[in-house]
């Protein structure tokens, strides 16, 4: 993807062998410490299972339970913090960050997301050049997780409410070294001049000029496994209204980094209901954080949002996407007839990060029974109670002005630069 910047690529990049065991030692003593710091067991839905299916899994995999078993502690962790640091200090890759930094002398180092353990030895590098760093906090419900891979001089957070969780979660950071500006992923929604002429949009994307759209935004694989099941039941609901004089259909944004097949047999079953209009994320390397948004995404869902009477979705942040539009959001709140006995709606919505939400913020499909008369509530002005409570969440989640997200970050890096 070309921004018309710049590009410095340090080859090579590799974290030291121990790293990927001693961060999810950390991850799993984290959690061990939360459950016991609140006597609270959704902690424990945020581990992954444990994979056996190789000789070097099952080694790895006891080498995390042992050392997690015996660093459950503050000290402990500590421990482990500084193991990653030593380890990462002896790789080529910290080496040759030093000297990429030493040649270019940036004022500023930033990594965009917290989770990433490829960005621990160019930030010990910086940090032992003495150039100032900072890492965003890069998703709502990260904090509570566990995820915190990076250690930098400096933080940027969301809201006051993720400064809160921040200094709870870890204590080691100080007050003075976090800066809350909000996210960019919203600014999008207040940038009007993208919004398309609504004939040239369902132009463009073979929409029906006649039919009220729904927005089905579709989540990961592992936040909702059973996502075909719930875009199938609101089909068939919309198919029921239709034939009683409504005259709906459903816009499918799937989530940018699920590439599996399986939509495909109901997209292609139901053409007359759903059209799918694909995100333009483009695809850089093989993990999931290396699928980047571009520009003309960001202009595709605020149009998208901006066409659309509402969303469906399973408990994502798009309920913001459409809070800023004044639009309300359903989330899914019922389990398929058929699953998986490790995963439930009920513990989706257990997740730390829904605590935040007020009454009412979302209208909640509870059965598949429920959904034409919710169909039928969003569509009516009584949905304007429920968007003002979502609009309450947002503040809350996000800094506002929300437009300002980036102007925030900046200066932010400004007055750090200025130290």
């Amino acid at each position: 993807m070309d921004l018309g910047f710049q590009e410095i690529i340090i080859e090579n990049a590799k974290t030291h062998m121990l790293t990927d065991i001693y961060k999810n030692v950390k991850i799993q003593t984290e959690l061990n410490l939360n459950v016991k710091k609140t006597n609270d067991k959704v902690y424990n839905a945020y581990r992954f299972p444990f994979s056996y299916k190789t000789i070097n899994n099952v080694i790895k995999n006891i080498a995390i339970q042992l050392l997690s078993f015996t660093h459950s502690s503050e000290s402990g962790i500590k421990k482990i913090r500084n193991r990653i640091r030593e380890e990462e200090r002896k790789t080529l890759y910290y080496n040759k960050s030093k000297e990429t930094l030493k040649k270019h002398k940036p004022a500023f180092v930033f990594c965009t997301n917290q989770r990433i353990s490829l960005a621990i030895a160019p930030i010990l590098a910086a940090q032992d050049l003495n150039i100032p760093t900072a890492t965003f906090i890069f998703s709502w419900d990260n904090l509570p997780k566990g995820t915190m891979v990076v250690e930098t001089d400096y933080y940027f957070v969301w809201s006051h409410h993720m400064k809160k969780e921040l200094l709870y979660y870890y204590p080691y950071i100080k007050d003075e070294q976090i800066i809350i500006t909000g996210t960019p992923q919203f600014e999008n929604h207040f940038q009007v001049k993208h919004v398309i002429n609504k004939e040239l949009f369902f132009k463009q994307n073979g929409l029906d000029i006649e039919k009220k759209y729904i927005c089905y935004s579709g989540d990961d694989q592992t936040t909702s496994p059973y996502d075909p099941n719930y875009l199938l039941d609101l089909i068939e609901v919309v198919k029921g209204l239709n034939e009683k004089g409504r005259r709906l259909g459903i816009i499918f944004r799937r989530c940018p980094v699920d590439f599996s097949d399986r939509f495909d047999v109901i997209l292609q079953e139901n053409k007359d209901i759903v059209t799918a209009i694909v995100p333009k994320w483009d695809k850089v390397g093989e993990g999931w954080n290396t699928i980047l948004p571009t520009p003309e995404d960001s202009i595709l869902q605020m149009n998208i949002v901006a066409h659309t009477e509402f969303v469906v979705n399973l408990g994502s942040s798009m309920v913001f996407d459409y809070a800023a539009h004044t639009k309300p959001c359903a989330y899914i709140n019922y389990n398929p007839e058929i699953q998986n006995n490790n995963w439930s709606v009920e513990k989706i919505y257990d997740f730390v990060h829904f605590r935040s939400m007020p009454a009412d913020a979302v209208v909640w499909l509870n059965a598949p029974d429920e959904i034409a008369a919710k169909i039928e509530l969003m569509l009516s002005d009584d949905a304007q109670r429920v968007v003002a409570n979502a609009q309450d969440w947002f503040k809350k989640i996000n800094q506002h002005p929300a437009e300002d997200a980036s102007q925030r970050i900046w200066d932010g890096i400004v007055e750090i630069c200025k130290k």
